[in-house]
Formats: C-alpha cells, structure tokens, sequence
C-alpha cells in the first residue's frame, strides 16, 4: 500500500478538518489499509464501530447496536429511543468527548439505523447539529453488499425512506461531507480482468467482458487438491452442505477442536466454528494474518497432519514445507475511559481457537474482504446487488478463476438508485477537495472561534436568572438581584466583546492566527475573558448551591439548570486558562477540552518548589505527553534519537519485528535513514534479488533466493522502498 493522491487528501480530511468523510473504492484498493492508518495515527477521540459481529471484530471494533445500545426494530425518524437503553456513566463520557466516529462496511449501514445514531449523539452531547456535531468516517463500497431489509422491515421504513441505502438517512443529508475514492487497484494487476470487474460493479458489462469471463466455465471442473481451489457460493447452505459432504469423503480419523470462550463474546461473532471439525487431507482457508508473514486471512491450505497438543500442520501450494498453526485469541471489547481518560478498548471476552475453517466452500457474503489465488464461482443464485462483484473481486487473476455457473447479465444486480447516487457524488467530491486548503484553514479557525463562544454560559444564566424571577424572588430576592447583575455584566464585559473578538479571529487568515505576535493576544484575551468569568460566577454559582427549595418541581429546574451552567462555566474557564499560559494549538486545545468536559483534575502546582521538584514534574509532564503519542510514533522518535532497534525494542518491551513494523510506517519521513537499518550491499543485493524475480513476489521466495542471512524485515523494508 503507497500514501497515493487519495489517500493523502482522504488523511488531510480526516486530521485536519472536521467535515466528515465517505471514503469509497473498489476492492483491493486499501479502504482496510487506511482504517488501520487512521487508529495507530490521529491525534483525534475515536471508536470504530460497523452493522455485523465479525465484521467489527475484523475492524477492531464494536458493532453498531451494541455500542448505541439500540433495538433491533426499524426507527422511525423523530422517535424518541426509550429511557430503557440507557447509556453508562463511562459510555456518556466517551460520547461526550468523541471527535471522530468511524464506520466501516457502511454498504450494509441502513438509513434508518444512521439516523438512530444520530438521535443518540444529539440527545447524550446535548448538540442539535447532525450527528451531535461529530466527524463520520463512513467506510465501504455501494457496489458490494448491500444492506439486509426483511420484507416487514421494508414495510415500515418504506414509508419514512427513499431507500435503505445509509446516503438516504435524514442526517446525513444535513451533513456537509466530502466522497473521496481510492482508485489504485492493489489486489489485480491485469488489465483486462481489471476492465471485467469495472465494468460488472458499474452493472454495465459488455458483450465481450461476458464472454471472456464465461471462457472460464467448467461445470464438472474437480479441482487437484494441491491447487487450493476454494468455491463461493451465495447461500449458507450451499457452503455447510459442500463443507460437509467433501469432509464425509475423507477416510481417517476426525479430529474436534472445542473453542475456549471467555467472558462476553456472542455467538453471531465468532470468526470460526466453536467446534471445528478436521480431518488429514481437508481443505482450510486462514482466517487472520500471522504476525510473521506465514498466512494471511484468506490463505487456502491442506491439512497435512494433526497433533495431540493442539497444533495442526497445513500445507499450502504457494509455500515450502509445512505451516504449524496453533490457536489463537480474538478479542471482543468495548470502549472505555482508562486513568488518563483517554478513549480504549475494553476486553469483554475472548475466543480461542485454532484460526481455520472448513474451506471447499464459502459463502460471497464471508468472502467479503478476503484474497484468493483460485477460486470456483457459483454466482447462478445471487440474489442481491454486488455479489458477484464481490465474488469476482477476490481474485487477483481471471485465471485463477473457474465458473461453476455461467455469468450472465440477469445475476449481476446493481441498484439505479446506488447508480444516481455515485454519479452526484463524483462532481461534488472533485469540488471539496478543490476546498480541501480552505476547509483545513476554516478547521483551524473553528476551533479558535469555539474557545470564545460564550453562549452556553449566557443561555445557561439566563435560564437561572428567570427561575429566581419567577419562582424564588420572594424567599431570595438578594440572591434574584445577583443573578440579575450577573447577567447584564455577562452581556456588557464578556459576549460583547467576544463578539468582536471573533470577528477580528475570523478574518485573519490561519497563517496571521498562528503568527507569534497574535498567539500573544489570544493567551491574553483568555487571561481577560477567565477573569471575569470567576468574577462573574464564582460567589453566584457558590450561593446558588447552597439554597434550598421546599417546592420539588421548582428544585429539580433549579438544580437541572445549575448544573449545566456551572458544566459549561468550567469546561469554558478551564480551557481559557491552559490557552492564556500555553498558547493555542489544535491537539493542546482538543485534549484539553476533553479533560476539562470529563472534570479530569490538573496537576498541583505550588509556587516555591526546589529544583529537583521542578526536574521531577519536567519529567513526569513529559512522560505524560509521549503517553499520547501513537505506539509507532514513539518507536520512530527513538529512531530519530540515534537508538538501533535492539535498542527501542528493549527500552520499550517490543519484540524486534514489532519494532522494525512501527519504523517502516514512517518510510520516506524526516529523519528515516534506510543505510542505519540495512547495510548499503545487503539492501542493493535484496534490490536486485526483486528485479530478479519480479516486484510483485511475495517475501517468501525472496527469502528463499537469499539465505538466513537476509531477515524478511530487511526485504519488507526494500518491498516498501520498491513501491
């Protein structure tokens, strides 16, 4: 995967401005690649979530009902979820503080159920704008699966929605987004198989690309074992019933392995069968990729032997000996807040398992997000639009495919609405990449201008101040008359000038906020506007509190509304403060802001402190920092200090290959300098060894050409140079 064109402008777009993002392409074009670049490296508060177990599982995340707490019945939009789905202390803390709310295989999202997440951020953020103000990170492709509409659920959302398409949700039409498509095909290189699957997922092939593809058709094709045919088929049952009669063939022992669950993991996420049966001679397919580059998800093998300790030895047509796979652990988690408030995964179960499944058949609908060599398509069923896309797609080469159906233009199902859909969205995507330096500035911009938006605190004052007058001046009146005074001072000394403070922030350009001379006036202008908020609000907030009220209706406003001053009075001073000492940057800011919405005390300071104390906080402020840092940035900082990775992987208790993986993510970086990793004759030697043998071979026959003297890290880092 390269940081080509789209994938920079989608980042850009993602880091540095707050519109959201629909980000689209075709199969094999790195929409997963990109997902992962997004968790290890935005500075921005984040969950990912999608509509299916295992594919939240697969994106390290949650699935959409679970996090949302949501029913399974349709919404209908203006409906009001009911109070039994409550959300937890910690889960309205997360929301509160999200930037950013990844969704990934979008495709199956349907519009109904976008529309729920918004009335749920809406309602916990206390924000009227879509989505409560959220950046979405909308992941799929439309031309895949779709989403899954029973007939009474169509029934019923028919009435509210033009389709169940996620692009016809009520809030999304009133979100500002920009579609950003990957266009660099990673998975196929030929051309003409390329022009084939264009043309099927647009739903207009031609003549000619149906008639190239059903050259591939063989009915009473019987694949030689060695070859590691797998075949997609478009029901579950055709798959159980394929897997089944081809293990019964089998003569031999069959082995059962009983998957360990512990804790919470749902039985519609497990990645494979909690008994997974085996017999010598069955064919599996990997199900994860091995952190050493053994097996990748997708992976098709035989078993070639089975122990009594739990191994099973598989051995694949595109490798050399035997693989020894052993079980292993997928983790089903939530989200929560961790001592630093910052947003992690929480492991609310595991799955153990030996990582293979049954594999003479799958389902397309399983396939989806896997690679193959040589598959066996019976598409003459599909039944819903993109199946055969999907199917087609898995290849990397039309000769590595065999028709088990013929493919005719009856069974490729596209959606017009999808269609008109895709062909607005090309015009309006070229116009906000267009806006792309604008929309960074204006970024930039918004959130300075949000640091001195007083307007919660004036409604939140306001509301006091017409409870007292109405209700309690009688039993307070001196108290009624602060409020009063509060009030008017609040007009007259704050949102009058912030008012105009804004105006001159907002036409300044970035580069005039960011100048040294006005990062000045700003610190200086949050030390103005700090001090009379606690002038302001200090003694009022402190009486307030300390009243008491026979009347409970009156009570409950009262104490309703003064919890939601003081909220938004101390998110706001608090934030004025750190601004008049530190400055105003994007990350301080957003974390800041975080900490201060989540109450997370600051550090004590005391004015006379010895020079060790001062040397001791230094240490512990700085710590704290590289805390945030993403794990791989940390590694590379280390790097860049002069350490080798023997070095960073003992400071940092990594393994080596963990190590050498976080350094070439910053491949072609300030301060990556390739001779300190590869001595200069063994990095031409592995060069030559590519153009040898092709640059698009796996690592494995590099290796091999090689020796032991060559690490697959040192030729992964030269794969990653040649791309």
């Amino acid at each position: 995967m390269t940081f080509n064109q789209e994938f920079s402008q989608a980042w850009d777009f993602v880091e540095h401005t707050g519109i959201s993002i629909f980000l689209t392409g075709k199969a094999g074009t790195g929409k997963t690649t990109f997902l992962k670049y997004v968790r290890e490296h935005s500075t921005k508060r984040m969950i990912v979530v999608a509509p299916s177990g295992v594919a939240a599982i697969n994106a390290g995340g949650v699935t959409i009902h679970s996090f949302f707490q949501l029913p399974l019945s349709p919404y209908i939009p203006g409906a009001q979820i009911q109070q039994r789905f409550d959300f937890s202390r910690d889960k309205r803390r997360i929301i509160s503080t999200l930037d950013m709310l990844v969704i990934d295989e979008v495709s199956m999202v349907r519009a109904d159920l976008l529309d729920e997440i918004d009335n749920v951020l809406r309602r916990l953020r206390r924000n009227n704008r879509p989505f409560g103000g959220v950046q979405l990170l909308l992941i799929g492709d439309l031309n895949q699966l779709c989403p899954v509409v029973t007939p009474e659920d169509e029934a019923v959302i028919s009435q509210y929605y033009q389709s169940p398409f996620f692009f016809d949700s009520d809030a999304l039409k009133r979100t500002p987004y920009v579609t950003i498509q990957l266009r660099q095909v990673y998975r196929q290189s030929d051309q003409r198989f390329l022009t084939i699957l264009n043309h099927i997922r647009e739903g207009h092939p031609s003549d000619a690309d149906l008639q190239l593809l059903n050259m591939r058709l063989d009915p009473k094709f019987r694949p030689d074992k060695k070859d590691g045919f797998i075949r997609l088929v478009t029901h579950n049952r055709m798959a159980d019933s394929q897997n089944r009669s081809e293990l019964q063939r089998l003569s031999g022992r069959s082995y059962t392995f009983n998957a360990h669950v512990d804790g919470d993991f749902p039985e519609m996420s497990y990645p494979t069968d909690a008994h997974l049966e085996l017999k010598v001679g069955a064919q599996v397919m990997f199900i994860r990729n091995d952190p050493t580059g053994l097996y990748y998800n997708g992976k098709i093998g035989i078993v070639h032997a089975i122990n009594d300790d739990n191994g099973v030895e598989v051995e694949c047509p595109d490798s050399d000996g035997f693989i020894t796979v052993e079980p292993q652990t997928w983790e089903n988690a939530k989200y929560k807040l961790n001592e630093k408030n910052e947003i992690v995964a929480d492991v609310q179960g595991t799955f153990t398992q030996i990582p293979l499944r049954l594999a003479w058949a799958i389902t397309i609908h399983k396939s989806q997000g896997l690679t193959f060599e040589h598959a066996i398509i019976d598409a003459g069923y599909s039944f819903t639009s993109g199946q055969v896309y999907v199917a087609l797609s898995r290849c990397r080469t039309l000769e590595g495919i065999v028709l088990a159906t013929p493919i005719t233009r009856a069974v490729i199902q596209n959606d017009l609405r999808v269609e008109s859909y895709i062909c607005n969205q090309e015009t309006a995507a070229q116009r906000s990449i267009e806006d792309l330096p604008r929309l960074k500035q204006n970024y930039y911009k918004e959130q300075l201008l949000s640091l001195f938006d007083f307007q919660p605190i004036q409604q939140g004052e306001d509301l006091l101040m017409r409870l007292f007058i109405g209700s309690l001046s009688k039993q307070y009146n001196t108290l009624t008359f602060l409020h009063k005074k509060t009030a008017d001072s609040l007009q007259a000394q704050v949102m009058e000038v912030a008012m105009k403070w804004r105006t001159v922030i907002d036409r300044k350009t970035v580069e005039e906020l960011k100048d040294p001379a006005f990062q000045q006036r700003v610190k200086d202008s949050a030390r103005y506007f700090a001090t009379h908020l606690h002038t302001l609000f200090d003694d009022v907030l402190r009486h307030t509190a300390e009243i008491t009220v026979g009347n409970a209706s009156v009570a409950k406003q009262l104490n309703n509304n003064l919890d939601n001053l003081k909220t938004n009075y101390d998110i706001a001073y608090r934030l004025l403060k750190a601004i008049s000492t530190n400055g105003f940057d994007l990350l301080t800011y957003q974390q800041e802001r975080a900490d201060a919405i989540l109450g997370k005390p600051k550090q004590k300071s005391q004015h006379k402190e010895t020079r060790k104390t001062e040397v001791k906080k230094e240490t512990k402020e700085k710590t704290k920092k590289e805390d945030k840092t993403p794990s791989s940035m940390q590694s590379f900082m280390l790097f860049k200090s002069g350490k080798d990775i023997e070095e960073i992987a003992t400071t940092r208790g990594l393994s080596k290959s963990t190590v050498w993986n976080h350094i070439i993510c910053y491949f072609g970086e300030e301060g990556f300098d390739i001779n300190r990793l590869i001595p200069n004759d063994k990095a031409e030697t592995i060069r030559k060894a590519f153009k040898d043998l092709g640059d698009d071979v796996g690592l494995k026959p590099i290796k091999e050409a090689l020796g032991d003297d060559y690490s697959y890290d040192e030729i992964r880092l030269i794969k990653r140079e040649m791309m």
